[in-house]
């Protein structure tokens, strides 16, 4: 499934989580450690300093395996669906896995670049 994460960096935490992105670190022993970074790369910041991206996950209960990783940097301040699970074919049964070569997130990251500004180039300039 896809989720629309809204997250503000954590105060001190801009530094360590540009150097966890630039030296491969984030999400290290996590399953989806690829996805992190992969994440990061489409996050958009909006001028209200939330940081928003799109993340595929698959555990029963939303970002469950990733919360932990993205918590040491975020305030996770919300994660909804990103579209209707009736429509995701891993959701519905269609297909097991589905959102592993989906569409779907192609189309909700071009969608959410049209928003803010891309979150790496800004999280230097996030007051530390």
């Amino acid at each position: 499934m896809r989720y629309l994460v809204k997250a503000r960096v954590k105060p001190g935490r801009g530094e360590p989580l540009l150097q966890a992105i630039s030296d491969g670190t984030l999400g290290q022993g996590s399953v989806a450690a690829t996805e992190y970074l992969h994440d990061m790369k489409q996050a958009r910041l909006a001028e209200d300093g939330v940081t928003h991206w799109v993340e595929t996950c698959f555990c029963d209960t939303p970002l469950q395996e990733e919360r932990p990783y993205w918590e040491e940097y975020f305030d996770l301040l919300s994660v909804r669906d990103a579209h209707n699970r009736k429509n995701c074919r891993h959701e519905n049964g269609a297909e097991p896995w589905a959102c592993c070569n989906c569409d779907c997130t192609k189309e909700l990251e071009e969608r959410l670049r049209t928003k803010g500004e891309a979150f790496l180039e800004k999280l230097r300039d996030i007051p530390r």
